[in-house]
């Protein structure tokens, strides 16, 4: 059934019929409310559901408020207590802190890693601010373990060399070496085999695992990756190990702080 057109109110047939504004006109009935001018889809602008021509579409106008000295004490007040309500409430939340979360086991997890993440960046600093230049006395004692970390590796790259798997024997020298007498205060063979039986890594050393990548940053360190097994470990001191890696058979030094016990 056809429609009735919304100004005329006669019958809108489809060849001449415009659905605009939730109802139906006539081609020649879609005209402006005010200059009567023909429009069409493109042009027009609907205002409370009646067309209108761009030139007279209605234009709302806002009321103006004249700024008057009682205004604007108003004004000012409400200022001033927006800011007293602000004071208000920060001085009673002050102090108060983060609200308190469950200690689940998931944000346990989360904590251990970020405790170990500072552990590693703060050794990270340790080591470039004890490898650095210009140290104060406090660092005397670290320089002198670092020297003698030094003197073991040495020691170590002399008597055992990389090349060699872990499960060989370790090195020993023959006796007639480590018999040989000094002359006159020279060099003195047998201190060195004493410092790597007592301090080389043996069948029977620890297993660790590894938690994080390290790369090595020396010759005399080892290089692996999170998840490999670290076997033959020996402690060094706090803060060095000295072990081999399984998955690819590399001996040396590594950080304490990147490997857990298995």
């Amino acid at each position: 059934m056809n429609p009735n057109c919304a100004r005329c109110g006669k019958i809108v047939y489809p060849t001449e019929k415009v659905n605009c504004l939730d109802k139906f006109w006539h081609k020649a009935c879609f005209h402006c409310e005010t200059c009567k001018m023909t429009l069409n889809m493109k042009n027009y602008k609907g205002y409370e559901k009646k067309p209108y021509c761009n030139a007279h579409y209605p234009k709302q106008s806002f009321t103006m408020v004249a700024d008057t000295p009682e205004n604007l004490r108003l004004k000012q007040q409400s200022e001033l207590q927006s800011q007293v309500r602000y004071k208000e409430e920060f001085e009673k939340n002050k102090g108060k802190g983060f609200s308190v979360v469950a200690d689940t086991p998931e944000l346990q997890r989360i904590k251990k890693t970020q405790d170990q993440i500072s552990n590693i960046k703060y050794h990270e600093e340790f080591e470039k601010s004890r490898m650095g230049p210009g140290g104060g006395e406090g660092m005397e004692p670290e320089r002198r373990d670092s020297q003698d970390s030094s003197s073991y590796r040495r020691h170590q790259e002399q008597q055992q060399p990389h090349h060699i798997p872990s499960s060989a024997p370790v090195f020993q020298q023959p006796p007639q070496q480590q018999a040989a007498p000094s002359y006159g205060g020279g060099y003195k063979e047998p201190a060195a085999p004493v410092s790597i039986q007592r301090s080389a890594p043996g069948g029977g050393g620890k297993r660790y695992r590894a938690v994080y990548d390290y790369s090595a940053a020396d010759e005399d360190e080892v290089s692996f990756q999170d998840g490999d097994t670290i076997v033959n470990v020996q402690q060094i001191d706090d803060g060095w190990m000295y072990g081999t890696v399984e998955r690819t058979g590399d001996t040396g030094m590594l950080p304490a702080n990147y490997v857990e016990a298995i």
